[in-house]
C-alpha cells in the first residue's frame, strides 16, 4: 500500500503498525502522543488542512472516559455509508482490544449521547453500534472504498465495530 499524501506525523500514525509489528502497548503510547497532536491542530481553525487525513474526512469525537469520568478527543477518519450513515471503525490497526473510545462510547450509562465536531459544525449524536445483517452489509459495502481495513480486520480476532453517529441535535 503507498502512503497517501498527508503530514508525516499523521503517516507515522496511519501506518503505524502497518507491518503488525508493534505491541499493544507500543502501538497505544505512539497512538496517543500523535492523537493528542493531530486533536490540538485540527481544533486549531475550521480551514485547517489536518481535517482530511490520509485522504479520508476527520472528526472529533468526545467522549467521557467509563472508568476516570474524564473528557476524552480523539480525532478519527469516518465514512459516509450509501444512506448518507457517518459510520466510525473501531480498527486500532489491528489490535487484539478495542479502542479506549470505543469502550467508552458502548458504556450507555456514561455516553449515552457523544460530541462530534466536524470543521465548526458540533453535534450530539447516539452512537449505534452496527450488528447482524447490517453490520454485514455496511462491512462489504465500507472496505470497497477503504480496503485498509480489510488489513486491520486479518490481524485481529475481534470483530472491527462499526458505529453509526446518529445525530440527534446541535451542540
Amino acid at each position: 500500500m503507498s502512503k497517501p499524501d498527508f503530514p508525516e506525523e499523521h503517516g507515522r500514525l496511519y501506518f503505524l503498525n502497518e507491518s503488525g509489528d508493534l505491541s499493544a502497548s507500543e502501538y497505544q503510547r505512539e497512538a496517543s502522543a500523535v492523537t493528542r497532536q493531530h486533536v490540538a491542530a485540527i481544533e486549531e481553525s475550521p480551514d485547517n488542512p489536518d481535517w482530511v487525513f490520509a485522504g479520508m474526512p476527520v472528526l472529533v469525537l468526545r467522549t467521557i472516559g467509563r472508568r476516570s469520568g474524564r473528557e476524552h478527543k480523539v480525532a478519527l477518519p469516518y465514512w459516509d455509508d450509501p444512506e448518507g450513515r457517518r459510520i466510525i471503525v473501531g480498527s486500532w490497526s489491528g489490535l487484539p482490544q478495542h479502542p479506549s473510545w470505543y469502550l467508552n462510547l458502548a458504556d450507555r450509562n456514561v455516553n449515552p449521547e457523544v460530541l462530534v465536531t466536524e470543521h465548526a459544525r458540533r453535534v450530539w449524536a447516539e452512537a449505534r453500534i452496527l450488528e447482524g445483517a447490517d453490520r454485514q452489509a455496511t462491512w462489504a459495502a465500507l472496505v470497497v472504498e477503504r480496503p485498509l481495513y480489510t488489513l486491520h480486520q486479518s490481524r485481529t480476532d475481534r470483530q472491527l465495530p462499526l458505529v453509526h453517529l446518529a445525530e440527534v441535535r446541535p451542540a
